[in-house]
C-alpha cells in the first residue's frame, strides 16, 4: 500500500515539475500546485469516463448524463475530495519532494518516461472509449 501511495505522489510530483518548468519559462509561476491538481483530476475523470463508456458499450446501456443526475457530479466531488485530502491538505505531497529530488538522474528519467507513458495511455484509452461509444446506434437502446 505504501508503494501505491508513493507512486501516486511521484506521479503528481512529475506533473507538478513539468507545469512549474513550463510556467517558469513563461513567467507565470503562480498556482502551479493547483494546475497540477487540475491535471490529476482530469486524468482521473478520464479514467472513470472510460470505464463508464466500456460498461455502456459492453452492456448496451444508455445513460443520460445531465447535471441533475448524481451520476454526473458525485464522482467529480469524490475525486476532488480525494485529491484535496491526499495532496493539498497540509501539503502532504511536499513531504516526498526532497526524496524525489534526490533520486539519481537515471532513475528520475526512467520514472519520468513511465509517467509520460501512463498519461499517453490514459488519453488514448479515453479517446478509444469515446470512439467505441460513437460506433453504437444508441437510438435502439433508449
Amino acid at each position: 500500500m505504501k508503494s501505491i501511495k508513493k507512486s501516486y505522489y511521484y506521479f503528481f510530483y512529475k506533473i507538478y515539475h513539468s507545469i512549474w518548468y513550463t510556467s517558469k519559462a513563461f513567467g507565470g509561476e503562480t498556482l502551479v500546485s493547483s494546475k497540477a491538481g487540475l491535471v490529476m483530476l482530469a486524468l482521473e475523470l478520464w479514467i472513470l469516463i472510460s470505464l463508464g463508456a466500456y460498461y455502456a458499450v459492453y452492456t448496451k446501456t444508455f445513460t443520460e448524463l445531465t447535471i441533475t443526475k448524481p451520476i454526473a457530479y458525485i464522482p467529480v466531488i469524490v475525486l476532488f475530495a480525494f485529491n484535496y485530502f491526499t495532496l493539498d491538505y497540509k501539503d502532504k505531497w511536499k513531504q516526498y519532494n526532497n526524496e524525489f529530488d534526490n533520486y539519481s538522474k537515471r532513475k528520475n528519467c526512467i520514472a519520468g518516461w513511465i509517467v509520460f507513458g501512463i498519461i499517453v495511455l490514459i488519453i488514448t484509452n479515453f479517446t478509444y472509449s469515446l470512439y467505441l461509444m460513437s460506433e453504437i446506434d444508441w437510438s435502439k437502446y433508449r
